[in-house]
């Protein structure tokens, strides 16, 4: 269950940074402040797949390891869902 809640706080994460490069208003609006919320929520999903690192399956810890977030977000959701 904690695996499931730790998985379902890293798809959030990267559902985030989805959300920050989606928003292009933000970003022309105020390029430096989009770039810094980029930056740490980038250092946010490091930080949670270091520490989760020895936990992951192979395979996420590959996407994750090569800043394959949107195949690490699918990767997540089809294993909470199954």
């Amino acid at each position: 269950m904690r695996m499931n809640n730790e998985l379902i706080n890293l798809a959030k994460l990267l559902k985030d940074r989805l959300q920050i490069i989606a928003d292009h208003e933000f970003r022309d609006k105020d390029s430096n402040a989009h770039l810094e919320s980029l930056k740490r929520i980038s250092e946010a999903i490091e930080d949670k797949h270091q520490s989760l690192k020895k936990t992951l399956d192979p395979r996420l810890r590959h996407y994750l390891s090569n800043m394959s977030y949107e195949k690490a977000l699918n990767h997540i959701e089809n294993s909470i869902n199954n």
